[in-house]
């Protein structure tokens, strides 16, 4: 067995209720004066304030952001380091989806460290120890609590960039899976599918450990037991905290064994159309499984038995049931544009972990495939 390094997670407060210790946990660290990311659609549920006033009865003050977006971008971080240095604060929580925790690691790295975003591209950049945050997911997908990158788009460019650093990790995250409940069906199709997809691409990629193989393998069983649940019975809250775990352990795998070829296709055309990143991510996984097929073929058979065919169809209907799009051409993508997409897709940071090498080639026949 070759040597490997294990990226544990934060300490993790799981179980219904659990926005509510959300004061006294904060105590604990220290929090005086803390920035609360939350993103908008957010907003119209009673979870923020919930929260908010949890904290406040613990005697932190808070300060509210939530001038951001779904893809935050680098002028949406530098506002809310305004707002946070205005606010002089000591820690930050965000709460909501992948875009609320991105947004937070974003404000961290500049508050700390000094902007511009750009510099702590790629991983381990900071300089400066970072401030004590605490997570609280409300969507089951990005898994993004358990990991220490950032993922924040470049206002110009509108290129995603990944912000990793060590010191850039939650020091805890809180899943109470009652705040799942409130996700609209659309997002729970969308979130659901994208953590699927994490588990399937950490469990082949070339940077794996026997470790991460563990969380991803009980991420996919958690997640594929699960999807069709939480569409068809939206309430039943088994099979959201099961979405919650399984979106949690998957990302704890991305951690420890990166993505791959899915996630490299896929953010050109958020790039350059806007696609939403679960709907991309829908369009491409099928076909990434298919050409991942003559390497990794044994290791998708061990997640579900007949190996990448099967499990490629397997997704292909979980994205019927979940009403995502399934081919580019269905989503007014331009055939004339994949070669473009595929020279950006071979730039990718994530396809170089990918089972089977990734190049402009292989992604353009990805592409063409999914087309």
């Amino acid at each position: 067995m070759d040597s490997f390094r294990h990226l544990p997670g934060p300490q993790i407060v799981w179980g219904p209720g659990t926005i509510d210790h959300v004061g006294k946990l904060a105590k604990e660290l220290g929090f005086k004066n803390t920035l609360l990311t939350a993103d908008k659609g957010l907003l119209q549920t009673p979870h923020v304030n919930r929260a908010r006033n949890n904290l406040e009865a613990a005697g932190i003050t808070v300060v509210q952001y939530s001038e951001f977006t779904e893809n935050p971008d680098t002028r949406m971080v530098e506002r809310g380091c305004s707002v946070a240095k205005q606010a002089n604060i000591d820690s930050i929580i965000g709460i909501g989806g992948g875009s609320s925790m991105d947004c937070a690691k974003g404000i961290n790295f500049l508050i700390t460290n000094g902007p511009p975003m750009e510099k702590y591209w790629g991983q381990d950049k900071a300089t400066n120890p970072l401030l004590p945050m605490i997570a609280i997911p409300t969507t089951a997908g990005t898994g993004s609590e358990a990991q220490r990158f950032a993922l924040i788009s470049d206002a110009e460019s509108h290129v995603k960039m990944a912000c990793g650093d060590i010191k850039a990790k939650f020091r805890i995250a809180i899943l109470d899976p009652e705040l799942t409940l409130s996700q609209p069906n659309a997002v729970t199709a969308i979130t659901g599918y994208d953590a699927i997809a994490h588990a399937v691409e950490t469990y082949v990629t070339k940077s794996r450990n026997p470790i991460s193989d563990l969380y991803s393998a009980e991420a996919f069983r958690l997640l594929s037991k699960n999807y069709q649940t939480v569409l068809s019975a939206p309430n039943d809250l088994a099979a959201r905290t099961a979405m919650q775990l399984g979106a949690y352990y998957a990302g704890v795998a991305i951690e420890n064994s990166m993505l791959g070829a899915t996630h490299a296709c896929a953010n050109p055309l958020t790039q350059k159309y806007g696609t939403v990143h679960g709907c991309a991510i829908a369009l491409l996984l099928p076909t990434v499984v298919r050409f991942n097929a003559e390497v990794a073929n044994e290791r998708y058979n061990a997640l579900i038995p007949g190996g990448a065919e099967p499990l490629a169809q397997l997704l292909e209907t979980y994205a019927t049931q979940g009403n995502l799009p399934q081919r580019l051409r269905d989503i007014d993508i331009e055939k004339s544009d994949l070669p473009l997409l595929a020279k950006e897709a071979e730039k990718q940071w994530t396809g170089k972990f990918n089972p089977r090498t990734l190049d402009e080639n292989m992604a353009l026949e990805i592409y063409q495939c999914a087309y």
